[in-house]
């Protein structure tokens, strides 16, 4: 039996939806025996590689790093799954699109700053303008809402997923949950 080529990626978010998938606990040792996980922040690649086949993706796209990264994963994944609220909606990253970036960013590094205010620039990724969501600059195929999504969702949508069914989400989750 051929493995599943799994990556996930962690964007403009705060980590729970990794943080979400590690609760999997013992069942993942259940899906590590249908997986192989190529990329992702809790091993050690340095590079997105190629013919990928399920890419979780958790947080919105903020900076110009993401957009660079969601181009790459796409390009190289046949099924992307928006993990999370801020990946589907935008979320908490995208509550500061109510404010122009220049706004965010003096009050930010240099009103608030203590020691050496002034916004970073170097080797710095660009802020864009507005925060927003996966699918508004990539497809999406599949958006798993949460906040972050529970261990048992996530385990119910690697289920389905790896066993060639399209998971039904309707009655299993919704936004904030």
């Amino acid at each position: 039996m051929t493995k599943a080529r799994v990556a996930t990626l962690w964007l403009d978010g705060c980590s729970g939806c990794h943080m979400s998938f590690l609760d999997l606990d013992e069942r993942l040792l259940e899906v590590a025996g249908l997986i192989e996980l190529v990329y992702s922040p809790v091993v050690d690649a340095k590079e997105f590689p190629e013919d990928v086949d399920l890419t979780l993706v958790e947080g919105a796209l903020a900076n110009s790093d993401d957009i660079e990264k969601i181009k790459l994963v796409r390009g190289r994944t046949k099924l992307l799954v928006a993990l999370g609220d801020c990946a589907v909606t935008g979320n908490v990253p995208a509550m500061r699109n109510v404010f122009p970036l220049e706004d965010v960013l003096r009050r930010g590094y240099i009103e608030n700053a203590t020691a050496n205010p002034g916004v970073p620039h170097l080797e710095v990724p660009v802020l864009q303008k507005k925060v927003v969501p996966l699918h508004e600059l990539v497809p999406v195929d599949l958006f798993v809402p949460g906040c972050p999504p529970s261990a048992d969702l996530i385990y119910f949508v690697l289920s389905e997923v790896l066993a060639g069914r399209v998971p039904d989400l309707a009655s299993k989750s919704h936004f904030g949950n």
